[in-house]
């Protein structure tokens, strides 16, 4: 389960990178930073309903 708190950050890193790409005006870093918020978040999404959120304990 670290995988999905990793990924999750990865996540929040892409909706800023997407983000600050829009402001900046540069479209093609904007869609990937946009594309990988969209692919890692719905894992992880998917993860936490199907698993449960992570406890780290076994």
């Amino acid at each position: 389960m670290g995988l999905v708190i990793i990924f999750a950050l990865v996540t929040v890193l892409a909706l800023i990178a997407g983000l600050r790409a829009l402001k900046n005006k540069n479209l093609l870093a904007a869609f990937w930073g946009v594309a990988s918020f969209l692919v890692f978040g719905w894992f992880v999404v998917m993860t936490v309903i199907h698993h449960g959120i992570p406890t780290g304990t076994h």
